[in-house]
């Protein structure tokens, strides 16, 4: 951060008690933010995360990309050629004042821009906008696109909006001129929710969020009014497609009309799929086209998939021309890369 910014320096703190399991809490505005190890420093190889038993399969240097030459010398042996970054810090909101989001936002955007400097052009990075200072937040933007961002990320929710509200009509108009997808990640935009859904399971506050805000954009027409943007929802899985596109077919067809069967093609959508999904019955409903795959590298949660290319490519039940599409054209199509 800036000198004059240091003071709004989220804090760490790593309870004694806690050390060896990795719990740690950022505070943040006088709130604290659970975090496991997986997230901030990394589970050991060997160890399981969460109590479901899986594992990072990362390195904490580079999980943390403390050293770039780990992270993509592992993405080789992954097979993977380009890795597109997104935060954890930001699934959570942590305040509503406007000094600390655009201090977070700012620093974190030019830590990710040294980063990819580093990675030859191979981690590329989503912007995250101070949305509480719209001017700002256009900045930001167009910082990101001159420093390998090609995504903007924002929440299903925002605050107290909905990804319809016209609030955002500046963003999604300057994304449209920069040539930068607005990337949805699944998290908890609103204090209230968080605070509402933090002792329950993440199913509604991550998954169900995910398909309304999908459900909203499509029901309300709002890729109509940006014809040239494009739109990514990722780490929700993509199962809920079929379920969201039958509910807006069913809506229509009280008014006469019916869903586009590439509907999702049409409106420039793209939705992040994992390996688990059935993939021939999401297909039906997404196409061949609009379908992209992530691992959530370095966290060990439900989207978490390590080895997600080689489990698509040799264990997969669909062509492998549709495989191809997933891992290669449509990220690029999605991504302007």
């Amino acid at each position: 951060m800036e000198e004059s910014e240091r003071h709004l320096r989220p804090q760490l703190f790593i309870p004694k008690n806690e050390e060896e399991r990795g719990v740690a809490y950022w505070h943040v505005d006088g709130r604290y933010l659970h975090q496991h190890q997986d997230n901030l420093f990394g589970v050991p190889d060997t160890v399981g995360a969460s109590g479901r038993g899986q594992v990072s399969q990362t390195s904490r240097e580079s999980r943390e990309l403390t050293n770039l030459g780990q992270r993509l010398s592992h993405m080789d042996e992954l097979g993977v050629d380009i890795q597109m970054l997104y935060p954890s810090f930001f699934v959570h909101i942590m305040t509503n004042k406007d000094d600390i989001d655009l201090a977070t936002c700012r620093s974190y955007n030019r830590w990710l821009a040294e980063i990819w400097k580093q990675s030859e052009n191979r981690l590329r990075w989503a912007v995250v906008p101070p949305l509480l200072t719209m001017d700002k937040a256009l900045e930001e933007l167009h910082f990101g696109k001159e420093n390998g961002a090609c995504g903007v990320y924002m929440r299903t929710t925002e605050r107290d909006r909905l990804l319809t509200d016209p609030y955002f009509y500046p963003i999604y108009e300057e994304a449209s001129k920069l040539d930068m997808p607005i990337t949805v990640h699944d998290g908890e935009g609103n204090l209230a929710m968080r605070d509402l859904f933090s002792r329950g399971s993440g199913l509604f506050k991550f998954k169900m969020t995910m398909a309304a805000c999908f459900h909203d954009l499509l029901d309300q027409r709002l890729p109509d009014k940006f014809p040239d943007l494009r739109w990514g929802f990722m780490e929700s899985s993509a199962s809920w497609v079929p379920w969201v596109i039958n509910d807006l077919d069913n809506r229509l067809a009280k008014t006469g009309g019916h869903v586009s069967p590439d509907i999702m093609k049409e409106n420039r959508l793209y939705v992040e799929c994992l390996t688990r999904d059935d993939l021939p019955y999401v297909l039906k409903f997404s196409g061949e086209d609009n379908l992209v795959l992530g691992s959530d590298y370095g966290h060990a949660d439900t989207s978490a998939e390590i080895d997600a290319i080689r489990k698509l490519q040799q264990d997969s039940v669909i062509p492998s021309h549709v495989v191809d599409k997933i891992l290669s054209d449509n990220p690029q199509a999605l991504y302007g890369i």
